[in-house]
């Protein structure tokens, strides 16, 4: 699995661009169009010279009216035929462009989605994590836009362009080409060697950009905790020096783009006119005439811009490697987590009967096991609680349960199968899952708790919200349950994100419950709402509930307690007061004496 730092290397392949070229298969008829319009433009462009020395020769210098407007009737037809080849090359390769970005876009997307969320873990330890790659769908993929939609096209059209320019230039005056085909080097190199200096700092310039974006998104995020720590005056004062940091290598970028501006026109003029004197001393001789010279120029600048325009993109396809090798990177990425060539199905009814048979499991990147050894076995509707100090093994226990991550030895099993022998997907579809920061997305109230039963009908979201406890504050919402809930839910209360995220649940109807510390860090009332909500939630499943509050779970069928990865003592709550002294040790921090066991709230 590559991490982050894998998916970008220092020097990239162009070479990789080629496989890229799969992504355009569909779209040949299109790019066959494409070309033969650039061919138009191409050479409507070397016509022009042509057309121009007609125009001076035959027209003005003969003094010919009839021969004048035949030559100029000649540009204009010339003149159309390139306006419109250029326009439909520029449509054709613009939308092949953004297609092929809108296609990888969607095959990264896609691909990401079957990666393990351990992929994600181990791409942060390098680099921005989750963050960081979908960066690449936006980011990397429009640099690969640009390419295909734009660099590429112009890249071919001036090699044609220059092709055609020298041919025709060795055609009208072989002499004076030498001269031309040995300037054009020696005024393009300082140019090219100056203009990846220009470069350089652009790409500078637009990292400290990033950098005022991402420090201003992070300020914002967190603007409670930076008001409540009044911090606005260091965030003023970090902020304006980025600023200013972002300001110095903009103003530094455009010293030098001017400098290369001014060395570019002079050096271009100067050998324009080393030109023109070296032909007009031949016209003047009679061995050249007017318009073969005006042509002669014509396709010395052409060949002059084509070759600069060729060494610019030779830049961009450089870049757009890099971008392709980091997209590629992840499409090439397999998951571990994965279905086997003959998933055993799920019988349709489970009874969600749970077996750990010696366990273990370590994070990569550590030494210390999260899980060691651990056997278990979980009847079919039992209530059990998890409980240990933190880094006991407990969140780890459930994501081994959702096949987050595979045990390094040892099997588990539901229904007597080992979940390795079942698709994921199948598996995940008898689980239900309850975090202690539930997610929510942008989008409405009913559409966040259809991610329980995409296909839910009003009705069924209402009844689900009635037995969450969430009915009342949903019907309150401006627009019920079409209501826009924001950025993960920001508009509402933790402990009524909380029992969206149960009511999402009850729509799902798992036969297997997993609640990770459902109740912290809310109030009284609402971790009251909350528990009565989950009651109704449990009853008649095997639930697995992480708790610190160990009021929350006293009545459990069941209490494993966890410790180092292992099964230290499991019982009632009243036996393990009796036989464990780390559960003992729990009960009083949070206790201070013996608590009485509480009673469930009826479902």
């Amino acid at each position: 699995m590559p991490s982050s730092s894998s998916i970008s290397p220092p020097s990239p392949d162009p070479r990789v661009l080629l496989r890229l070229l799969g992504f355009l298969r569909p779209y040949r008829w299109r790019l066959a169009l494409a070309g033969v319009a650039l061919l138009a433009a191409a050479a409507s462009v070397l016509v022009l010279g042509q057309g121009m020395r007609l125009v001076i020769d035959q027209g003005f210098l003969a003094e010919d009216r009839t021969r004048l407007n035949q030559a100029l009737g000649m540009l204009l037809a010339v003149v159309s035929v390139l306006a419109m080849a250029s326009a439909l090359r520029y449509y054709l390769v613009t939308w092949i462009g953004e297609r092929l970005a809108g296609d990888l876009r969607r095959r990264v997307f896609d691909h990401l989605l079957e990666l393990e969320p351990g992929f994600f873990e181990a791409s942060g330890e390098d680099g921005g994590g989750a963050g960081e790659i979908t960066s690449r769908l936006t980011a990397d993929t429009s640099v690969l836009q640009s390419l295909f939609g734009s660099s590429l096209s112009l890249a071919v059209r001036n090699l044609l362009m220059l092709v055609g320019a020298v041919a025709l230039m060795l055609v009208t005056q072989p002499w004076l080409s030498a001269i031309v085909l040995v300037g054009i080097p020696a005024t393009v190199l300082p140019i090219f060697w100056y203009g990846r200096r220009v470069r350089r700092l652009s790409r500078f310039s637009q990292d400290r950009v990033a950098e005022l974006g991402r420090y201003a998104g992070e300020a914002l995020a967190g603007i409670r905790t930076v008001q409540a720590f009044h911090h606005e005056a260091i965030e003023r004062r970090d902020y304006g020096q980025r600023v200013e940091e972002a300001f110095a290598s903009a103003v530094e970028r455009t010293r030098q783009r001017a400098w290369l501006t001014g060395i570019a026109m002079l050096v271009v003029f100067a050998a324009v006119g080393v030109m023109l004197w070296q032909g007009g001393q031949a016209v003047l001789a009679g061995t050249m005439t007017a318009g073969e010279l005006s042509a002669f120029v014509f396709y010395a600048v052409l060949a002059a811009g084509a070759v600069a325009t060729l060494a610019e993109v030779a830049g961009d396809v450089q870049r757009a490697a890099g971008a392709a090798e980091r997209l590629l990177e992840l499409l090439d990425t397999r998951p571990s987590i994965h279905a086997p060539a003959n998933p055993t199905p799920l019988p349709e009814h489970t009874d969600g009967d749970l077996r750990f048979e010696g366990v273990s499991f370590t994070y990569p990147g550590r030494e210390q096991p999260a899980l060691d050894a651990l056997d278990l076995h979980i009847r079919p509707g039992e209530r059990v609680a998890l409980v240990g100090p933190s880094g006991a093994g407990k969140s780890t226990l459930l994501a081994l349960l959702l096949r987050f991550h595979d045990p390094d030895s040892g099997r588990l099993r539901l229904d007597g199968i080992d979940l390795r022998d079942l698709d994921p997907r199948s598996l995940r579809r008898t689980m239900g899952l309850v975090a202690q920061q539930p997610t929510l997305f942008t989008g409405t109230t009913a559409e966040n708790l259809r991610y329980g039963k995409p296909d839910a009908s009003l009705e069924e979201l209402r009844e689900a919200a009635r037995d969450a406890n969430a009915l009342g504050f949903i019907d309150a919402l401006p627009r019920g349950f079409d209501t826009p809930l924001g950025p993960g839910g920001v508009q509402l209360s933790g402990g009524q994100r909380q029992r969206l995220a149960i009511a999402r649940a009850l729509l799902k109807n798992p036969r297997v419950l997993l609640l990770d510390e459902a109740t912290s860090a809310l109030d009284a009332e609402s971790e009251r709402l909350v528990q009565q909500a989950l009651d109704r939630l449990m009853h008649g499943r095997t639930s697995l509930v992480i708790a610190h509050r160990l009021a929350t779970v006293v009545a459990a069928d069941r209490l494993l307690v966890l410790e180092g990865g292992k099964l230290v003592a499991a019982g009632r709550h009243a036996e393990l007061l009796e036989t464990s002294p780390l559960y003992r040790h729990l009960a009083e921090l949070q206790f201070g004496k013996q608590p009485q066991p509480a009673q469930r709230t009826p479902s």
